[in-house]
């Protein structure tokens, strides 16, 4: 599945390598090189930056959304869950030991269902966000 600010959902992706840990496989590719490809050419299996990705599609979200007193707490809540799963993936990537990646990765987990959470209630609050709010849906559920 993909949707039009070019995230994809790939439930095949590789979680673990030889180590047990979820390290992308090319460490070699800086993060200043990934923020500028676009990605229209290649499927993105790194969870680091699918997390990042997901992040900067809630940003560019809220900032669609018009500002009053209802809205302002929205946007925030939006903002904060939406960042926040791809800084709990980094943190469980550093993990020392199986319980702390676990409860890492289980943090993602939460703040990726709280972000659908706030794209709902923006949504009720904004219906002409239906369709852009669509787009932050399905990958919330893939991450």
């Amino acid at each position: 599945m993909t949707n039009d600010e070019g995230m994809k959902c790939n439930d095949e992706a590789r979680i673990t390598n030889d180590e047990g840990m979820t390290k992308s496989e090319d460490r070699n590719v800086r993060a200043e090189d990934i923020l500028w490809d676009d990605g229209a050419t290649k499927r993105v299996y790194d969870l680091e930056e699918r997390t990042a990705r997901f992040g900067q599609a809630v940003i560019d979200f809220a900032k669609a959304i018009p500002q009053d007193r209802v809205t302002n707490r929205i946007v925030g809540q939006l903002v904060g869950a939406g960042t926040r799963v791809g800084a709990n993936y980094v943190e469980a990537d550093d993990a020392v030991s199986k319980k702390e990646f676990l409860k890492s990765i289980g943090t993602c987990k939460k703040e990726a269902r709280e972000t659908k959470h706030f794209v709902r209630m923006a949504v009720m609050a904004v219906p002409a966000l239906k369709p852009d709010a669509r787009k932050l849906w399905k990958p919330a559920n893939c991450i």
